[in-house]
């Protein structure tokens, strides 16, 4: 819910109990989802990793957060990497989080631009004994395209093989499965306006309307109110489609 400004206390209280789950001696790495191209220099629309957001309520690509709550150096036990923006980028691709905005959003103090990464990497990985790092575990997932955090998968055993290598989702799965009275009032507010939306549909339905024109009918109340649709877009399907489970018009 684009609309909606999520106090920056329930990502530092996530991340908290993410730190508490980890092995002593470990770092962990959570990757943004890779923005995905289209023809020409076109791109699909972005949508992130739902850990990273889960973690820090940063919504944009190439955002790398790093946690390592045993490190020797207070200032590295939470680092946050963003791409370094401009006023160029701003206008081409959108405006993006200066670091002084993504402390406010966070709660995280260190905030470092991505160009500044693998330097940064060295001096963490060479203090950790365990890394943990984000991939997508699902029985259902087919993944056909390499993503952001398996190339960085890749990259780690590559550069540091004598590292033990943890699997990040188990953990923080099961920490989601528990919702904390913040999240519920946000999952609530999402109930609210899908409930406005069902309301306006239900007076707008009549013979001869098409699929698209209810969809438009039902968007304009989670546009209006949160920005956007949730994590799931209408299934509206009638006719040849109305046994499609999962029908996208």
């Amino acid at each position: 819910m684009r609309n909606v400004k999520i106090n920056k206390e329930l990502f530092i209280k996530n991340r908290a109990k993410l730190a508490g789950q980890l092995k002593p001696g470990s770092t962990a790495f959570i990757q943004a989802n890779d923005t995905m191209p289209t023809n020409a220099d076109g791109t699909m629309k972005f949508r992130q990793n739902t850990d990273l957001f889960w973690l820090t309520g940063v919504n944009q690509e190439e955002t790398i957060l790093v946690l390592f709550p045993d490190s020797p150096d207070p200032a590295f036990r939470e680092v946050l990497f963003l791409k370094e923006t401009s006023a160029m980028i701003a206008v081409w691709e959108g405006r993006k989080l200066m670091k002084d905005e993504a402390t406010e959003v966070t709660g995280i103090e260190n905030i470092q631009w991505l160009s500044e990464f693998p330097r940064i990497f060295r001096l963490l990985v060479t203090d950790a004994e365990n890394i943990y790092i984000n991939s997508n575990e699902h029985k259902r997932a087919v993944i056909e395209v390499e993503t952001r955090a398996a190339r960085f998968i890749k990259q780690c055993r590559e550069e540091y093989p004598l590292h033990t290598y943890m699997r990040l989702a188990p953990v923080i799965n099961k920490l989601r499965m528990i919702k904390s009275p913040e999240e519920i009032k946000l999952l609530q507010k999402a109930a609210d306006i899908t409930e406005k939306g069902f309301r306006r549909v239900m007076k707008f339905l009549k013979p001869g309307v098409w699929e698209y024109e209810i969809e438009a009918e039902f968007g304009h109340e989670f546009v209006r109110n949160a920005g956007a649709f949730a994590d799931y877009y209408p299934i509206i399907a009638s006719g040849p489609s109305a046994c499609v489970l999962h029908n996208v018009g």
